[in-house]
């Protein structure tokens, strides 16, 4: 593969996608990107990438650029919106509203950017065969959604679950901060820094490791009352509070397929030394 041809689509440029965008223009790719928010495109632009606004709730725009489409790989970083009513049945159709609109197009290989909600509470290791079970809303969703990309023929595709995304300036902590959860403060985290993120997405690309479901998680699983209480801290905030009484309910993500396939060594695998940095 001539990466240096490639023309990627990357539906959705917030948080990971612009900056994953930008790290695959530095790698030689040319970019196209999508925004539901018409004032990024012009900083999209700046930076290099082609802008298209694009919204699929689950209908696309009627006013979009069918142009977007116009590229070798198209990666997915839409996921289900929380604000969305009925998301289990609403975000499966989003995903079949963007292969019927691919379906005509120079696009050959899709990677969806999922996520380890797929995998039920087992209280210990889960790996890539094991999704499905008691789930969230979201992670139902999610799951359907991968079933339609892996059901239809046309385009070769790849599964990436990350964990959950924080780097040196989204911390964590802040999200549970001064919260009482019911839960056992001895679950384990489950986390995944955007660099790392970038880098294993940008691997994929690099190996063609199509036809593949990816696990991406840090090694290391903090007990949950040790790492929100220390990332808390470090931004001053107070630290949330668990029910310790509660029965566990969690599970370890394993990311060795990853780590194996793609030759992969995580930048941060320990995500309590990134709090101990910031």
């Amino acid at each position: 593969m001539n990466k240096e041809k490639i023309t990627v689509s990357i539906m959705g440029c917030g948080w990971l996608g612009f900056p994953l965008a930008t790290f695959l223009l530095d790698k030689g790719f040319a970019i196209k990107g999508s925004t539901t928010t018409p004032d990024k495109m012009p900083v999209m632009s700046d930076h290099g990438i082609e802008p298209f606004l694009i919204s699929i709730s689950p209908e696309i725009n009627q006013d979009f650029e069918s142009a977007f489409f116009d590229s070798e790989v198209l990666i997915l970083n839409i996921p289900p919106s929380r604000k969305q009513l009925e998301i289990v049945t609403t975000y499966p159709a989003l995903i079949e509203e963007v292969l019927k609109i691919a379906d005509d197009t120079p696009v050959q290989k899709i990677l969806f950017v999922s996520s380890t909600s797929v995998y039920p509470n087992l209280n210990r290791k889960v790996n890539e065969e094991e999704a499905g079970g008691e789930l969230s809303a979201s992670g139902e969703a999610l799951l359907k959604a991968e079933q339609i990309l892996q059901n239809q023929q046309r385009f070769e595709v790849s599964i990436l679950r990350f964990c959950g995304l924080f780097d040196s300036e989204r911390n964590p902590g802040r999200f549970l901060a001064g919260k009482y959860l019911d839960s056992n403060g001895s679950d384990k985290v489950n986390l995944i820094h955007q660099d790392d993120c970038i880098n294993i997405i940008s691997e994929i690309l690099k190996q063609s490791a199509w036809g593949e479901v990816f696990n991406a998680c840090a090694d290391q699983h903090p007990e949950k009352e040790h790492f929100y209480s220390k990332a808390t801290a470090s931004i001053g905030l107070e630290a949330p509070r668990f029910n310790e009484t509660a029965p566990s309910a969690y599970k370890e993500v394993d990311s060795s397929k990853l780590k194996k396939k793609l030759n992969y060594t995580f930048i941060y695998p320990d995500p309590e030394a990134v709090i101990d940095k910031s």
